[in-house]
């Protein structure tokens, strides 16, 4: 059938006359299905190269580039077929055009006497379009083109007169050099001056571009001396066009504007006021003749950014926006003064544009150069309450860098982003974030802010604190900031306020997760909490009452616990049947600083923890033996024991709580051993895990709730960390298997590093484990 095809068809294209438009349907089939064979393809390759010879080719010219696109292997062979007899027509030039660009490699030489030939005597404006728009690409000379270019931005028609321009604008991106660079360049810059004031709109939209391209050609061709009154021209000569009729042309005014990066101030300012200012000149311009031009000039230019942040059209309002984030910059005063336009764009309609205001004001705080006032400040701080949370956040991130001059802007500050809080809880985490940058930034500030609030964050009466009111953890946030600057000045922040803080870890160090991780932030508030205490912020004829621990035993941690691999550089623990240290506790709820009591105050009850945890250490005995039975009991009358124990003490202290969570603990082991001595029951499977989920959770608390142990106690739970990794292993579940053996071994890996301290010896369970982890990580998960 194929071949039956080509056949009625070839017949066609053999004699003189046109081809039909059937017979070149049935060709351009065959060409563009994939599974015609490639001997009826090399056929139709020969006869439609024959058939190049007829007057009427542009059919045959149309099927050849079909072919070479669907058979790019053929493309060569083709574009050498076209080009071997000289292309004098549009049409072969078109189908070279259209190869080329499926093959770079394949370029085309044109003589320049032809194309110019083929440009002056093409009948219609689309042909002489298409000439110009490819003219580089068909190896004409660079003066040959830049002559037509010229020439052509004469024309009588616009659409030609904007193609010879966007043609001069691609010379000029081209970097050529010409043998009277000067001349060329101020030539072609003038010709585009010229065009600003077409009667076409697309004319002066292309004019804008080539003014704005070869005018910077202009000032890198300079020298020194002249470069800052060339770009005083090109600027003014832009800003001419700020008001343009066109919409397109103002946008594109203002893009260019902002690509002059050397502007006198003085013309600076004169764009923000409609009011012409007298410029003064001292030197003769090189670039302006008269005085009348450069007052014409100026006088075009005065109020140019007032207009443009005014248009009507929010795309020309982003537009100057842009200008403005470039220029800013470039002058102090200029900046300043623009800062009350910028300021009221922040209440425009559209959103993309108060985006470019906010982001032109982050880029002025990272210069150094926003200085915002009182009045200015309470326009801006509206941001950060808008109902889009895009906006939200780019106003966060400008106060993160803003350098604020005295307390009532910084307080204004701080109770915007409370009030942000409040109505947007959402952005708690960006919020702390902003808190702690500013506190860092403004130590003396902080300090003060922290002495007015503190009766918010100290405890009430009962010894409890509303550690949960995302208030108080802001202030918690922005009372840590100051100290970490290395300030003297910020040492009167207490040093409670950092052991309420670690309450918080976890929400805090989110926050802060691009300025520290959670580790680096747990060992900063555990030295600060251990800070002495300054007096200058204490309640005249008051001691400080600390919260109750009550609330504290039995909530949960928010610290984040996702990374496997969390070595931390603070652990806590008990190995020996004697308390060592002073323990602290930290809750999601309350926080006590005991670090200044004495030991004499609670030696009673010291003494019955001491004989609890030599209980407790034989539980194990009785839960390896298999009387886990006994051992939960044994475990219930400790628990007992430890309740009666606190009611006979005026205040509960950080021992007892230690030690509730120590039973604790020691009860969830008991329970998992027993599930895996009855691993055969396989109903229980789902309580195993479920088991061993809190195992992790309870041991995570301890790790980060109790602070002040010495290096056996942070031994002894890290062990058993290691054990509840063992059991976990023990399931042999995949998902959980990696995770779990990297936690392992950042635990072996921290006892490591304390033995190797000379402050603990291995045991010989973890010197088992080590030796089991280095051989074979399969045979982790069997051992129990």
């Amino acid at each position: 059938m194929e071949k039956y095809m080509w056949t009625t068809c070839e017949s066609s294209l053999n004699n003189d006359d046109p081809p039909s438009q059937q017979s070149l349907t049935i060709i351009r089939s065959l060409i563009v299905n994939p599974h015609t064979s490639i001997s009826t393809i090399t056929s139709i390759l020969e006869t439609l190269t024959r058939s190049l010879k007829l007057t009427t080719r542009r059919h045959i010219l149309k099927l050849l580039t079909d072919l070479a696109s669907h058979r790019p292997h053929l493309s060569s062979s083709i574009f050498n077929s076209i080009h071997s007899s000289p292309p004098t027509d549009l049409d072969s030039l078109t189908a070279l055009a259209s190869i080329s660009e499926q093959n770079p490699n394949l370029k085309i030489e044109l003589d320049d006497g032809l194309f110019v030939s083929m440009c002056f005597s093409c009948g219609t404006v689309s042909n002489r379009l298409w000439l110009l728009k490819n003219g580089d690409k068909f190896g004409v000379s660079v003066q040959v083109l830049l002559t037509l270019f010229l020439g052509f931005t004469k024309d009588p028609y616009p659409y030609v007169r904007k193609e010879a321009l966007d043609g001069l604008v691609r010379l000029c991106k081209c970097g050529v050099v010409f043998e009277d660079n000067e001349s060329v360049i101020e030539g072609c810059y003038s010709r585009g001056v010229e065009l600003l004031n077409d009667f076409d709109d697309c004319v002066r939209f292309s004019a804008v571009n080539l003014v704005s391209e070869w005018g910077l050609m202009i000032i890198a061709a300079n020298q020194e001396e002249n470069k800052k009154d060339w770009s005083d021209t090109v600027f003014m000569q832009l800003c001419s066009v700020a008001r343009d009729m066109s919409m397109g042309v103002r946008v594109a005014a203002f893009s260019a504007v902002g690509k002059i990066q050397m502007v006198s101030e003085e013309i600076l300012l004169q764009t923000l006021s409609k009011k012409v200012r007298p410029i003064a000149k001292e030197k003769k311009s090189h670039s302006l003749h008269t005085a009348e031009k450069l007052k014409s000039l100026v006088a075009n230019a005065a109020g140019a950014f007032v207009h443009g942040l005014e248009d009507e059209f929010y795309e020309v309002r982003r537009s100057a926006c842009y200008s403005l984030h470039k220029l800013v910059i470039l002058s102090a005063e200029f900046a300043a003064r623009a800062l009350n336009l910028l300021m009221d764009v922040l209440n425009d309609n559209s959103m993309v544009v108060r985006l470019e205001v906010l982001e032109i004001l982050h880029h002025m705080a990272a210069s150094d150069c926003l200085d915002v006032q009182e009045m200015q400040m309470h326009m801006f701080l509206g941001t950060l309450v808008d109902i889009n949370d895009v906006i939200r956040s780019s106003a966060r991130k400008v106060f993160k860098l803003m350098k604020l001059s005295n307390l009532e802007l910084f307080q204004l500050s701080i109770d915007s982003l409370l009030e942000n809080l409040d109505m947007y809880p959402q952005d708690e985490d960006d919020v702390f974030s902003v808190l702690f940058y500013m506190g860092r930034s403004h130590k003396d500030f902080t300090a003060s802010i922290i002495k007015k609030v503190s009766r918010e964050i100290e405890p009430d009466s009962n010894g409890n604190i509303s550690l949960d009111s995302a208030r108080i953890a802001a202030f918690l946030v922005l009372s840590i900031s100051a100290p970490l600057s290395g300030d003297q000045r910020c040492q009167s922040i207490p040093p409670r306020f950092f052991s309420y803080a670690v309450t918080l870890l976890g929400r805090i160090s989110f926050a802060l997760k691009d300025i520290l991780d959670q580790d680096a932030l747990l060992e900063y508030l555990f030295q600060c909490s251990r800070a002495p205490v300054s007096s200058n912020m204490e309640v005249e004829g008051e001691e400080p009452s600390l919260p109750s621990i009550n609330a504290y035993v039995g909530t949960h941690n928010v610290i984040d616990a996702s990374d496997p691999v969390l070595t931390p550089l603070l652990q806590t623990g008990v190995e020996k049947s004697e308390f060592h240290s002073i323990i602290s506790v930290e809750s999601g709820d309350v926080g006590d600083s005991y670090a200044e009591c004495q030991l004499d105050e609670h030696d009673q009850m010291r003494k019955s923890m001491n004989l609890m945890v030599a209980n407790v250490k034989d539980v194990w005995q009785l839960v390896q033996s298999s009387c886990i039975d006994t051992a939960l009991k044994t475990l219930r009358a400790c628990k007992e024991e430890v309740a009666m124990i606190a009611s006979s003490f005026s205040e509960s202290t950080s021992v007892l709580a230690f030690m509730s969570q120590y039973i604790k603990i020691m009860t969830l082991l008991a329970k998992i051993w027993r599930h895996i001595v009855r691993k055969g029951q396989s109903y229980e499977i789902g309580e195993l895990e479920i088991l061993l989920g809190k195992l992790e959770r309870k041991l995570r608390e301890m790790r980060c709730k109790f602070i002040g142990f010495s290096k056996e106690e942070e031994s002894h739970v890290l062990e058993l960390v290691v054990l509840a990794c063992i059991l976990r292993l023990f399931k042999l579940e995949i998902c959980c298997y990696r995770t779990t053996l990297k936690r392992l071994s950042a635990t072996i890996s921290r006892l490591e590093f304390l033995h190797e301290e000379g402050s603990i010896q291995l045991s010989n369970f973890v010197g088992e484990v080590k030796r089991t982890l280095h051989g074979s990580a399969t045979s982790v998960g069997g051992y129990g």
